[in-house]
């Protein structure tokens, strides 16, 4: 989902900058709110960062023909929270472009669709359905979570006049079902062991 350089209007841009700025300015703001784990939390934000770069920096072979690269946000979204896993994404995806991976410019963009839209959709689903099952609730939280995510993306091409929705539906909705079902067992299996090895990790304020 890494848009490159000069592919969406600056004015657009513009727009997914500002909401994606009010949206890293609402982590900051709670967490000064959040002075009890304010130490705890920033050294995990920083240790899920750096994993979130190497994560979806790995290729792996898919039977679309496309190699797939794991979010690993919804992750940081179930363990700290949605405003903590926007601004997670904004530390690696500005690292990531500087190494060349998605343009400056729509930087914003980026952070909007994968920061913004997936760590909120994602932290819906999730404490919605934990309420009967936790397991399924990380599970769903992170596969509808990228998939609302997807759609997002799709429909920020479209109003960019960059491809037909059609086409756009056809071809990145499997592709991210087919991711989301397997990121979704991986945080499911990956939360079920934190709570065995070090279950208060999980039991920090959601922000």
């Amino acid at each position: 989902m890494h848009l490159p350089d000069g592919i969406i209007p600056l004015d657009h841009v513009f727009f997914y900058w500002l909401i994606s700025l009010i949206a890293v300015g609402i982590f900051f703001f709670r967490l000064s709110k959040n002075k009890d784990q304010k130490e705890r939390r920033i050294i995990l934000t920083a240790i899920l960062s750096a994993a979130t770069i190497i994560a979806s920096s790995i290729t792996v072979p898919s039977p679309f023909g496309i190699p797939i690269h794991f979010f690993l946000i919804p992750l940081v979204v179930i363990i700290l929270g949605p405003f903590n896993g926007i601004f997670t994404v904004f530390l690696a995806l500005l690292v990531q472009t500087l190494i060349g991976l998605g343009g400056l410019t729509v930087l914003g963009v980026n952070i909007f669709v994968l920061g913004v839209i997936l760590c909120l959709s994602t932290y819906i689903f999730y404490t919605i359905v934990s309420r009967l099952n936790e397991t399924i609730g990380v599970f769903l939280g992170t596969l509808l979570g990228i998939l609302v995510a997807t759609l997002a993306h799709i429909i920020i091409l479209v109003i960019a006049g960059l491809a037909n929705l059609e086409m756009l539906l056809i071809t990145l909705i499997p592709f991210y079902l087919f991711i989301g079902i397997i990121e979704g067992f991986i945080s499911a299996f990956i939360i079920q062991f934190i709570d065995k090895i070090k279950p208060e990790v999980l039991k920090l304020d959601k922000i």
